[in-house]
């Protein structure tokens, strides 16, 4: 059983994000001030912050990170849904994406599976209303809301906004949550006494006797692996964009493994040639699946 299944973006009820885009800025910048250390100083080899929560059929992780591009281009970038249905596919577990739009509201349907190629049919189908909430020239806010979920998973939101650092950096906040119920616990126990008792997250609960750090593990860790897989895809969409339009998918796949495989012990699942013939296939589907709900309806007068 793929995690993927049983999780799903968006901040925990205890970080929402501001009401307004004055006071997500003020906080954001606090927070960077806050982790400034840690993101010049960790053992990610990227300026990245991980902090992960979980309670009683909830949990929930956020993930801040310095984007080595201008704020200009990230906004402009991000901003745009089908933007995010190419950065959904460098995921490992993401099989397709498409976008459409329903009078003024943009709608993302993933599709999301194993770890190894499906077709879209056999990946579970999760429907996202698109919306930015802000886009201003020193912010921008986005969120992504799915009510339900496989495995009795429901309130899926994606929350990202980012702020300018500087003139060639940017700074992304991600926040990841999601609820499930007796079917999803149960489903995610036993992944974790099985498959999963070996896996590891980013975030720390102390050090060994030897003073080496001890990693999170269970579903705090589940989360905290899959929003850092979106966030290298977010990195590698973006340094994608300096190469000719036709070169851009390989170099972004090409990219995705390379620094997802920095963290072996918590990301490595496939060797790379494995992971780019799987996604040269599902990217394949994705424009077929894409044609589809981009043609015009004709069946009617």
């Amino acid at each position: 059983m793929s995690l993927l299944l049983v999780i799903c973006l968006s901040p925990p009820r205890y970080v929402q994000a501001a009401d307004s885009p004055s006071s997500a800025i003020n906080l954001l910048h606090h927070k960077y001030r806050k982790i400034e250390p840690k993101l010049l100083k960790n053992p990610f080899h990227m300026p990245l912050y991980v902090e992960s929560h979980e309670e009683e059929y909830r949990a929930a992780v956020d993930v801040y990170g310095v984007i080595e591009h201008p704020f200009e281009l990230v906004s402009s970038m991000l901003a745009i849904p089908a933007n995010w249905c190419d950065i959904a596919l460098l995921h490992i577990n993401d099989k397709a994406c498409t976008y459409t739009k329903s009078n003024s509201t943009w709608l993302l349907t993933l599709y999301s599976g194993r770890k190894f190629y499906q077709p879209p049919e056999d990946a579970h189908q999760l429907n996202y209303v698109f919306r930015v909430k802000a886009l201003q020239h020193d912010y921008l806010g986005l969120q992504l809301n799915a009510a339900k979920g496989p495995l009795s998973t429901k309130d899926h939101r994606i929350d990202a906004e980012i702020i300018p650092l500087d003139k060639d950096r940017t700074l992304l906040h991600l926040s990841y949550t999601f609820g499930y119920g007796y079917v999803g616990r149960m489903a995610m126990k036993g992944y974790f006494a099985t498959i999963g008792r070996n896996k590891i997250g980013f975030s720390t609960v102390g050090t060994d006797d030897h003073g080496n750090p001890v990693y999170v593990s269970g579903i705090k860790a589940a989360i905290e692996r899959n929003v850092v897989r979106y966030y290298c895809a977010i990195l590698s969409y973006l340094d994608g964009l300096k190469y000719p339009r036709e070169q851009q998918f390989e170099k972004r796949i090409s990219r995705w493994f390379d620094l997802t495989d920095q963290y072996k012990r918590q990301l490595h699942e496939v060797e790379k040639d494995k992971y780019i013939n799987n996604k040269r296939l599902e990217q394949k589907n994705q424009i077929m699946l894409q044609n589809k709900v981009s043609r015009p309806d004709t069946s009617h007068p």
